[in-house]
């Protein structure tokens, strides 16, 4: 089958992966009419230009994976629009349910609120407390309504890493690049986080295009639980060489993971990568890539 599907974002970590990923390879044997209109083509807070534009292709699906995540370091993003905006682009697309079939876009394990975490958090922890930040609110009210839906699905990511990050200042690409260049890793604070590897969070995408389930809202996390003390120790063997690890601040920090159950129960078959050989793959794009890396901007 011929999917039309269009991909918000395509400029953007997760949003380029996806180009790629269906550019180049298939986790099913199906065919795919990829559009990723670039922000000026599609501007997404411009609620009647969206409608126009849904109403004019005619999508099978739409991958939402535009976000307004201002960080203040490395962005002229205003800050006190998170909310505000990220709320326009999500509604701007889902009131338009009748010009395309299935909408999945990516939460964030910010909806349990950063002040109340607690480890390998399930599904129905949700909505236990309201997120004091405006991104985390933000993923909290889109979730909100998506699970009053039949057509979108909410794929909550924790912690993603692969190529296309923010090497600046994103933990494992950064640690990548500078194991690359030979640099200290430094470890602001350690903490056990929950990463998924963006290929496989692409082949989880290709599931849902295909696939229906009763649930709207999955957490979207990887096969395991680890600290970013036990990450660099692992880049810095694939490496090779005699880096120094320096961690700022010794105690952990709360851990930062969700219960991926439910998901494993109903994407029957999948099979997580390894954390080593995501590693390796990512380490040896860096070191083939490092034209791309300036040391200069690393953020800390």
């Amino acid at each position: 089958m011929n999917k039309k599907i269009l991909i918000t974002g395509g400029t953007g970590f997760i949003g380029k992966s996806l180009v790629e990923y269906f550019s180049t390879q298939y986790f099913f044997p199906l065919r795919r009419n990829i559009w990723a209109p670039s922000s000026k083509e599609l501007n997404l807070l411009d609620g009647p230009a969206v409608e126009a534009y849904l109403r004019e292709h005619q999508f099978d699906i739409i991958i939402h994976a535009a976000t307004y995540d201002a960080v203040p370091e490395f962005s002229t993003k205003d800050v006190t629009k998170q909310a505000e905006n990220n709320l326009k682009m999500y509604f701007n697309l889902a009131r338009c349910k009748t010009y395309f079939h299935k909408m999945i876009y990516f939460g964030s394990g910010a909806v349990y609120d950063r002040n109340h975490l607690k480890p390998k958090m399930k599904e129905e922890y949700f909505d236990q407390h309201i997120p004091m930040d405006q991104y985390g609110f933000s993923k909290y009210v889109m979730t909100k309504y998506t699970q009053t839906t039949n057509y979108i699905y909410n794929l909550r990511i924790f912690g993603v890493f692969g190529k296309f990050d923010d090497w600046r200042y994103r933990f494992i690409s950064n640690a990548c690049c500078k194991a690359v260049f030979g640099l200290p890793i430094t470890i602001k604070q350690n903490v056990y986080f929950d990463y998924i590897y963006v290929q496989d969070l692409m082949r989880l995408v290709d599931w849902f295009i295909e696939n229906d389930t009763s649930e709207r809202v999955f957490n979207a996390s990887g096969p395991v639980i680890v600290d970013y003390k036990t990450i660099a120790e692992k880049i810095k063997d694939i490496s090779g060489k005699d880096l120094n690890i320096i961690i700022e601040k010794p105690e952990l920090r709360e851990e930062y993971s969700g219960d991926n159950s439910l998901l494993v129960s109903r994407v029957k078959d999948f099979h997580y990568t390894t954390l080593d050989k995501s590693l390796q793959t990512l380490y040896n794009w860096y070191d083939t890539h490092r034209h791309i890396i300036n040391p200069d901007e690393f953020a800390y």
